[in-house]
């Protein structure tokens, strides 16, 4: 199963975990509104496609007033966004992600993915950041955990204490 960005952040939120607050639109004139209700200033806006890299590619970027939300918005649905996962044909970007901007402080990777040959999830985790992640697992692989867990079971105690 793959799920957007929007989609993960309103689960871990449904679970008391913080997120930034934002909104997901699938027209452009909605990003003025949305930038305007999040109040912060600065929004971030995020192409919401199945694939990573997104940022390097251009569909993630700062808006600085509502106005700018909308073009950038605007700018990306509908355009074919190419990153180093969707391969050379790319993915349409539908809808958007319009986000508050927040003063980072740190940044986390956390994903959930199949291990076709172990026949099971594995949860990696890293506090060595995100965004280049594939960069870490290249040059800094032992920075990764990644712990398999059952299907059935999800995640015990004990594996979470190892992430």
């Amino acid at each position: 199963m793959k799920i957007h960005e929007y989609q993960a952040k309103a689960i871990l939120a449904r679970h008391g975990v913080p997120v930034p607050r934002g909104e997901v639109t699938f027209a452009a004139a909605d990003a003025v509104d949305i930038a305007k209700r999040l109040g912060t200033g600065v929004v971030v806006v995020k192409a919401q496609i199945h694939a990573g890299g997104r940022g390097k590619g251009g569909g993630v970027k700062l808006a600085r007033s509502p106005q700018d939300a909308e073009k950038l918005a605007r700018a990306m649905i509908g355009m074919t966004l190419i990153t180093h996962q969707t391969g050379p044909e790319g993915r349409v970007v539908g809808r958007v992600l319009i986000e508050a901007g927040l003063q980072m402080q740190r940044e986390l990777y956390l994903s959930i993915v199949l291990d076709r040959a172990a026949g099971r999830p594995v949860i990696m985790a890293s506090a060595a950041g995100g965004m280049d992640i594939e960069e870490v697992a290249e040059k800094s692989p032992e920075k990764i955990v990644r712990v398999h867990v059952s299907p059935v079971v999800v995640i015990v105690p004990f594996e979470a204490r190892q992430l």
